[in-house]
C-alpha cells in the first residue's frame, strides 16, 4: 500500500510531541530527581535507585500495555502507540548523551517548564490518536467509555507514584524526600492542566451561517475541501422580502481560516454569523459517552 503525505503527517506532528516529552523529563525533571507520573515516572524510580536508563524501563513496561492497547482500542491505536513508545524510548536514550548537563539550575523553573513541555509533548499526540504509552494508554481506554477527561485520569494515577519516591530517594534526609515530592505534584499538574489545554484546543468547534447567493458552489467546496456536512435552510429577508438560502455548518476552529478562504473566493460580500459551541457530537466530531 502506498503511503500518502497524509498517512505521514500524524506520525511526523507525533514525532514533535514525543521530542518535547523526552526532553521534559532528561532536559528539566530527571536532573534535579524529580519524579513525575506515568511510566516514566516509574523509569525514572528505578533510575534513582539502581542507575538503569530511563529508556530502557520505559520500553520493557510499555510493551505490556501495548498489547493492551491493541486489544481495546484497535489495531490503529496500536500502531501509533507502538511507535509513540519506540519513538519515545529512543530519544530518552539519545537525550542525555546530548544534554549531560541540566539545563536550569533553578528546581522550581525547570519542575515549571518540564511539566509544560511534557503535558504540550502528550497533547500533541494524544491529538493525532496516539500515545506515549504507560498511564495514557489507561486514560484513553477511560475515556473511551466514560466522558472523563484524560489528564484528570492521568493524574490521580500519577499520584500513588509520585509519592512511591518518598521510599526509593533513600539518599536524601526526609525534610528533601518531601520537598521532591511536592515538586513532582507541581509538575504534575502542570502537566495536566497543559494536556487538557491542548486538547481541548484542538476540539473547539465553531457553528457558522453563511448567506450568499453561491451557496451552492460553497456548500459543494465544503463537502469535497472540508469534508464536512451542511444543511440548506430556507429562508426570506423580512427587509427585502426576497427568499433566500442559508447555510449551516460545523467545523472544528483550526478549519475556520479555510472555511472563510472558500467563501471569499466564491462571494466576498457573502454574510457570515460565526459562533463557538460548547460541544460537537456525531459522525467527524466527538463521540457521546455514558
Amino acid at each position: 500500500m502506498k503511503l500518502t503525505a497524509k498517512d505521514i503527517k500524524p506520525y511526523i506532528i507525533m514525532t514533535l510531541g514525543l521530542f518535547l516529552y523526552a526532553l521534559a523529563w532528561i532536559g528539566f525533571i530527571i536532573p534535579h530527581k524529580i519524579t513525575g507520573g506515568g511510566v516514566s515516572g516509574v523509569g525514572a524510580l528505578v533510575y534513582y535507585a539502581t542507575g538503569f536508563p530511563v529508556g530502557y524501563t520505559y520500553f520493557l513496561v510499555n510493551v505490556v500495555l501495548i498489547l493492551l492497547a491493541i486489544k481495546i482500542l484497535g489495531a490503529s491505536f496500536g500502531i501509533k502507540t507502538i511507535y509513540g513508545v519506540a519513538m519515545a524510548s529512543v530519544l530518552m536514550s539519545l537525550l542525555p548523551h546530548l544534554i549531560p548537563n541540566m539545563l536550569v539550575e533553578d528546581r522550581f523553573m525547570s519542575t515549571i517548564l518540564g511539566g509544560a513541555l511534557s503535558g504540550a509533548g502528550l497533547g500533541i499526540c494524544f491529538s493525532q490518536g496516539g500515545s506515549t504509552g504507560g498511564t495514557d494508554i489507561i486514560a484513553m481506554i477511560i475515556n473511551k467509555y466514560r466522558n472523563i477527561s484524560p489528564g484528570r485520569i492521568i493524574l490521580y494515577i500519577d499520584v500513588f507514584i509520585i509519592g512511591s519516591s518518598y521510599l526509593v530517594l533513600l539518599d536524601l534526609d526526609p525534610a528533601h524526600r518531601v520537598e521532591t515530592i511536592v515538586y513532582g505534584y507541581v509538575a504534575m499538574a502542570i502537566t495536566s492542566y497543559t494536556l487538557d489545554a491542548v486538547l481541548s484546543g484542538s476540539r473547539q468547534s465553531v457553528q457558522m451561517f453563511i448567506f450568499s447567493k453561491q451557496y451552492q458552489a460553497i456548500a459543494d467546496r465544503i463537502t469535497n475541501e472540508l469534508h464536512r456536512g451542511v444543511t440548506v435552510i430556507d429562508g426570506k429577508g423580512w427587509y427585502s422580502q426576497d427568499d433566500q438560502k442559508v447555510l449551516l455548518t460545523l467545523v472544528r476552529k483550526y478549519e475556520a481560516n479555510n472555511l472563510f478562504r472558500i467563501i471569499k473566493e466564491l462571494d466576498p460580500k457573502a454574510f457570515i454569523s460565526m459562533s463557538s459551541v460548547m460541544g460537537v457530537f456525531g459522525k467527524g466530531f466527538d463521540t457521546i459517552k455514558r
